[in-house]
This record gives C-alpha cells, sequence and structure tokens, in this order.
C-alpha cells in the first residue's frame, strides 16, 4: 500500500471515531499539511465516503450520513467485540429474518482480520459454549423491525398485519411504546387506540408495517420490558392458579418470574387461614405440621397469580421456594402438593 493511499485510509478512520476534526489536528496526526489534508478529503469524497465540511473558528471535517454504509476502519478490540457479537446475537435466536446476513457479515471481518489476531479470535470460537440452546425461534424482518423502532421514537401511530396463535390474519393499528427481546424472541408492545387497551405483538407474526401520520402522548406506566413480561404472567391459558405465600418478593421471584407470575400484597397483616391439618398429622420429629404453629412476624403472606396450560410444574417450584404457601385454587394443583409430598415422604423413609 502506498503511502498516500495508507494516510487517505488513516484519516477515514480518524473521522469514524466521531466528532468534528479540525485541519490542523488532522494535518498534525497525519504528517503532511493542510493543503494535503483537503486534498485526501477528496479521495474519500470521490470514493463516496459522505465528508462534511465545517465552517468557523472551530470548524473542519467531520462525517455525515450517506446513501451506503461506508467501509469501516475498526481497530482489533472492535472487530473482535463485532464478531462476538454477531455469534452471540445468531445462537441467541436475536437476529433478523435475513439469516445471512450476520454469516456474511462475520466472515467479512473475520477474513480481513490480521493472521495472529484470527487464530486467538478462532480460539475462542472454538472453545466457547452456551449454557442455553441455540435459537430456534422464528426472527422478524429487518424492515419491519426498523419501521416500528423508527414509529416509537417519533411516537407515530403504525399499521401491521399480524397473525395470531390461532392463525387468524388481520390488520391492527398500534401506538407503539417499544420493542422488547425476550428469550430468543422480539416483541413490539403498545396501546390499541380502537380497544383502548395495552397490546403485545411477536414480530415474527408480523407480515407488515407502515407509518400512519398523526403522533400520540406517551403512555405512562410500566417501561416496554416489564409491560411484556406482565403481559405474559396474565396471558389466558387453561388453569387460573392463585396461591397465598409468606414471604419477600425478592424470594418469590427466583423461582417465578414476572414473565410467569404476578405477585401482590394481600389487604391487611395477618396471615391466611390454611386448611385444618388432621389432628395426628406430625412431622417425623413429633412436631405439629400446621402453618399455625408459624410465627406471627416475619414476611408477609403475598398473593401470587400464575396462569399455566400445566399444572405439573408447580409443585416442585413451591418445594423449591421452602416458604409458607395456601393454594388458594384450582383443587387439582392441591391434589398434586399432595401427591408430590407423598412421594418424598416414602422415598425419605427408605433406608
Amino acid at each position: 500500500m502506498s503511502r498516500p493511499t495508507g494516510r487517505v485510509l488513516t484519516l477515514l478512520e480518524l473521522l469514524q471515531s466521531g466528532g468534528t476534526r479540525t485541519i490542523a489536528e488532522l494535518a498534525e496526526r497525519l504528517g503532511v499539511d493542510g493543503r494535503t489534508v483537503r486534498r485526501y478529503v477528496d479521495h474519500l469524497i470521490d470514493l463516496d465516503v459522505p465528508v462534511e465540511a465545517v465552517r468557523g473558528r472551530y470548524g473542519g471535517y467531520r462525517l455525515g450520513p450517506g446513501h451506503r454504509l461506508p467501509p469501516l476502519m475498526l481497530g482489533e478490540d472492535e472487530a473482535v467485540a463485532v464478531l462476538l457479537g454477531l455469534v452471540a446475537g445468531r445462537r441467541t435466536g436475536l437476529t433478523t429474518a435475513t439469516a445471512t446476513a450476520g454469516e456474511t457479515a462475520a466472515a467479512k471481518i473475520r477474513r480481513v482480520l490480521p493472521r495472529p489476531l484470527a487464530a486467538r479470535v478462532d480460539a475462542v470460537l472454538e472453545s466457547l459454549a452456551f449454557t442455553e440452546p441455540a435459537g430456534e425461534f422464528a426472527a422478524p424482518d429487518a424492515g419491519i423491525l426498523l419501521t416500528l423502532a423508527d414509529a416509537v421514537r417519533h411516537r407515530r401511530p403504525v399499521a401491521i398485519r399480524y397473525t395470531d396463535r390461532e392463525g387468524r390474519r388481520g390488520d391492527r393499528t398500534l401506538h407503539p411504546q417499544g420493542v422488547v427481546a425476550h428469550a430468543g424472541r422480539w416483541y413490539v408492545t403498545g396501546l390499541d387506540p380502537g380497544i383502548g387497551e395495552d397490546r403485545t405483538f411477536r414480530l415474527d407474526r408480523v407480515a407488515d408495517a407502515r407509518l400512519l401520520p398523526g403522533s400520540f402522548e406517551a403512555i405512562e406506566g410500566p417501561d416496554p420490558a416489564r409491560r411484556v413480561l406482565s403481559g405474559f404472567a396474565t396471558a389466558p391459558y387453561r388453569h387460573e392458579v392463585t396461591l397465598r405465600i409468606r414471604g419477600t418478593a425478592e424470594q418469590i421471584r427466583t423461582r417465578l418470574p414476572a414473565s410467569v407470575a404476578s405477585v401482590t400484597a394481600l389487604p391487611g397483616t395477618g396471615s391466611p387461614s390454611p386448611a385444618p391439618e388432621p389432628a395426628d398429622a406430625r412431622e417425623p420429629d413429633g412436631s405439629e405440621a400446621s402453618e399455625a404453629s408459624e410465627a406471627s412476624d416475619g414476611p408477609p403472606w403475598l398473593r401470587v397469580e400464575v396462569r399455566a396450560e400445566r399444572l405439573d410444574w408447580l409443585p416442585p417450584v413451591l418445594a423449591a421456594l421452602d416458604l409458607p404457601f395456601v393454594v388458594e385454587r384450582p383443587d387439582e394443583l392441591r391434589e398434586l402438593v399432595v401427591a408430590l409430598a407423598d412421594r418424598f415422604a416414602r422415598r425419605a423413609r427408605r433406608s
């Protein structure tokens, strides 16, 4: 590479670092005079790099928006960070529907890395393991994602074509509040002005999105991520479970996150009235196996509501919580808890 060409690329890297660079500063960094800096800038402009001249006492040059992405000059740490980000994004499923885009971008960066650094990056990728399985969820279309993000930023209503879980297609209008990535999927949440309720839509089920004229006011309340999580906890499912658990919200959240359960305070401060225990129900040490013996002081009782398609996973979760609890409904869950307790007791007595 000739020295002038190398200096032109160095100039591009300096401008990509951000801000306005004065001619004197650029001349000093490149080891040339101001006239040569102007000539190098002309070379970049000829290559369709959007370099803007800034007039005034502190004027100079800066990069502006262009009609296409200019060549990027990345340092070694920056290249490694981008490459690992692409790998992690593809692995977790947080990519767009253009599946090859991440792979081709990673290949381009990998191809131009210096050989010693490329060998070290290969070692990282070969030794890297993920505790979660590879993302297998459908990804959103990049154009739809960008349109919705633009609507969120500028508070523009948006029309979407959506397919629900039953396979029914329809057109919806939304005042989007935010785009949320959760558990390998993308969601958009906001207000449906037609029914006046918060709605959450999966982006991979959105076939089309277009901005509508006008604007809307921001909605007060939980942030978009909390809206999505609370929507999961309150969505209609086969079983509606109501529990009373004695403990702190932080303790309960270790096993029942916000996407699974809603936790609210009970009116009053007294403990609930548990179902009466048989007179001969005793622990192995002879103590009464009744929640009535719990001390009156300590953490409060909280109401926990869970909606689920199946109930068999809840008894082990309640056992892992190891907190006093009462099953308010359904009776089927109470029977499953008793059955699990009986199995534990039988196994504990085996020699």
